[in-house]
């Protein structure tokens, strides 16, 4: 088994205090421009009274290039605001996207693009956390608000020197907390066999599902790890299958996740319960497996799955398609990637409507001072909630089973924060 040692902080994240209202800017040379009045000094890069510019970072191309859906939903609902809405506050927003391939030393080079030449106002959804973790140094030397990142890793909440960054999406320890609570009711004597990319992401929920199966009869019974370089994880997966385990934990980004719940189909001798993490659990990385092959997979949500019909009729879910079609209209609604970007997109729509100051140091208030804020793509009961000591916008998950074409949900929303107390480090 192949692993590398990180080491993360493991200190509270700081609330800052929100200041006072948005005022407007003066140029100060250098490309840059600041707030006057009662937001003096601080940085309107990027933000005028009718524009707002914005940088995310995919990886469009390359191992996980998957994930090059999510931007395609966050355009719809840009663009679905910018025509019908106004923009945010009567600000039109502009959304410029790069392609770093999942390889972070690009990431760097287009996040300094993006702040520098580009000059956008913030980092908004950089993917990965290889790729986050190479460039939020830079972010925050910047003062550059690198908000709502596309990837669990907990060192964006706990973390203390990093106050531009912060994440969205459930952190992975508390989603690997909430397998270990279904397997403590369904398999109190699971023994399990593991695959995680060898990586913050693999690491992280790893750690964080070891540390919640403590004092419990769950045991792991063997660990294999993989490069984001490596052209299959077969062997790995042969490895695992004799184990003698009778639950696999499948942590994979999209591409690896096909191969594994491929190879688990094809291992006939080896049928254990599949938990794969939610990063790789969208019906775009089942589908090619073949969906009579990935029956009773289970995983974990916070957002609504479009091909779920207990929300054909909900108005976010209708008001998504209609866009997604009329915006993006080579997209597929149906595909969950999309429908996070939207769900993300509205988040930060909701977010800098509530900053006091629309200024960069106004965002990065804003985003640790969440009072149970409602998105309406969020499942019911998963809220939006930070403030001192919790730099975790979102922490419960519903567990979910895939039966047929498409994903039901089951049992009750988690709340982590509640069930599990605070994130620590593992």
């Amino acid at each position: 088994m192949r692993r590398t040692t990180r080491t993360t902080a493991m200190s509270a994240a700081v609330l800052l205090l929100a200041s006072a209202a948005a005022c407007g800017g003066r140029d100060e040379g250098g490309g840059g421009s600041t707030a006057e009045g009662q937001c003096e000094g601080q940085q309107t890069t990027g933000i005028t009274d009718d524009s707002i510019k914005l940088g995310g970072i995919y990886p469009l191309s390359g191992p996980a290039s998957a994930y090059g859906d999510i931007p395609k939903g966050i355009k719809a609902y840009f663009d679905y605001i910018n025509a019908e809405k106004d923009g945010i506050d009567g600000r039109k927003v502009e959304f410029i996207v790069r392609d770093d391939g999942y390889q972070p030393p690009k990431a760097v080079e287009e996040a300094r693009r993006l702040v520098e030449q580009e000059q956008v106002f913030a980092l908004f959804q950089t993917l990965g956390t290889p790729s986050t973790s190479a460039t939020w140094d830079y972010a925050n030397q910047r003062k550059v608000p690198q908000v709502f990142v596309a990837t669990g890793a907990s060192k964006w909440g706990i973390d203390d020197k990093h106050p531009w960054t912060i994440g969205w999406q459930p952190n992975y320890i508390s989603e690997a907390r909430v397998y270990a609570q279904f397997l403590k009711q369904d398999k109190p004597n699971a023994k399990v066999a593991v695959l995680f990319q060898n990586d913050d992401f693999g690491e992280d929920l790893l750690g964080g599902f070891k540390q919640a199966i403590e004092g419990s009869g769950i045991t792991i019974v063997q660990e294999e790890s993989y490069e984001v370089s490596d052209p299959s994880v077969e062997p790995q997966m042969r490895d695992l299958a004799g184990s003698g385990a009778d639950v696999f934990l499948n942590i994979t980004t999209p591409k690896f996740g096909s191969q594994a719940l491929a190879a688990d189909a094809k291992i006939t001798d080896w049928n254990p319960l599949h938990i794969v993490a939610n990063v790789a659990a969208s019906v775009t990385v089942l589908k090619p497996v073949g969906f009579d092959n990935v029956q009773g997979v289970v995983s974990s949500t916070y957002y609504k799955d479009p091909n779920d019909p207990q929300w054909a009729n909900d108005p976010e879910m209708k008001l998504y398609q209609a866009k997604m079609k009329q915006y993006v209209p080579g997209a597929d609604p149906s595909v969950p990637y999309h429908a996070f970007g939207w769900a993300v997109a509205s988040s930060f729509h909701k977010t800098m409507q509530a900053a006091e100051c629309k200024t960069r140091e106004g965002l990065r208030d804003s985003v640790r001072n969440l009072q149970n804020v409602e998105v309406p793509m969020l499942l019911p009961g998963v809220p939006m909630q930070t403030g001192e000591g919790d730099g975790f916008p979102i922490e419960s998950m519903q567990m979910m089973r895939f039966e047929g074409e498409r994903w039901q949900l089951f049992g009750d929303v988690i709340d982590t924060r509640k069930t599990f107390g605070p994130v620590e480090h593992p």
